[in-house]
């Protein structure tokens, strides 16, 4: 079952709360989507690290019922 743009967006306000959050639906099917996140704990980590980052926040869920994300993060 995809996951709900909210329940996507709720995932990455609890591990990110003071930053500014997107989500697009990319196929308007609730399975592809693009994360912008401008997040103050992205300060001095490099892309990698920033994504890193933002998997854990998703608890496992990449693959499962988040089939595609794509991501845009940069530090605030």
């Amino acid at each position: 079952m995809p996951m709900p743009a909210a329940e996507l967006e709720a995932l990455l306000r609890e591990s990110f709360p003071d930053s500014d959050i997107r989500i697009e639906d990319l196929a308007g099917d609730g399975d592809h989507y693009r994360a912008h996140i401008h997040s103050p704990a992205f300060v001095g980590k490099s892309r990698i690290a920033q994504h890193q980052m933002v998997y854990a926040a998703l608890k496992g869920r990449m693959g499962g019922e988040l089939h595609a994300l794509a991501l845009a993060t940069h530090p605030k």
